[in-house]
């Protein structure tokens, strides 16, 4: 799973999911991509599950990017826990997407394998995504 090696604060505030991404949201490795159409918390483990779908999908041929990684803590606190006594400890770790952003790149197979590699990833995901292909990304606002 997807986690940094090392923060300057092991526990953030929950904030603010509002507007379109401006970072992120082009092409950048691959021909075809996966992007968000609205805004979600992802975790490591559904980052971790659609990857696996998309390379079992390709049979591990062509190349894939992750370009979204888990830098948020997200806390709980234990079951049955009485209020107060500060914030809970860190459970796992997600990555904050909104829309327009470029999920997962792909290259190096047919554009027929990379759409329903990248829809079988969607359906790993807690939103709704679409496909792009790099000649028509340049027209994607988000």
């Amino acid at each position: 799973m997807l986690m940094p090696k090392r923060v300057k604060r092991r526990k953030q505030h929950r904030g603010r999911m509002t507007g379109k991404v401006t970072k992120g949201n082009k092409i950048a490795y691959g021909d075809y991509a996966l992007v968000a159409d609205g805004s979600a918390w992802i975790s490591s483990n559904q980052i971790e599950a659609a990857r696996i779908a998309m390379t079992r999908y390709v049979k591990r041929g062509g190349q894939v990017w992750i370009d979204i990684f888990p830098h948020k803590p997200i806390t709980k606190k234990p079951a049955e826990t009485r209020m107060g006594s500060g914030k809970g400890s860190v459970e796992y770790w997600v990555a904050v997407v909104k829309p327009g952003r470029v999920l997962f790149e792909m290259a190096g197979v047919d554009e027929s394998v990379a759409r329903e590699a990248m829809r079988l990833a969607g359906y790993k995901l807690p939103i709704k995504t679409k496909f792009i292909k790099k000649e028509n990304a340049e027209g994607v606002e988000g």
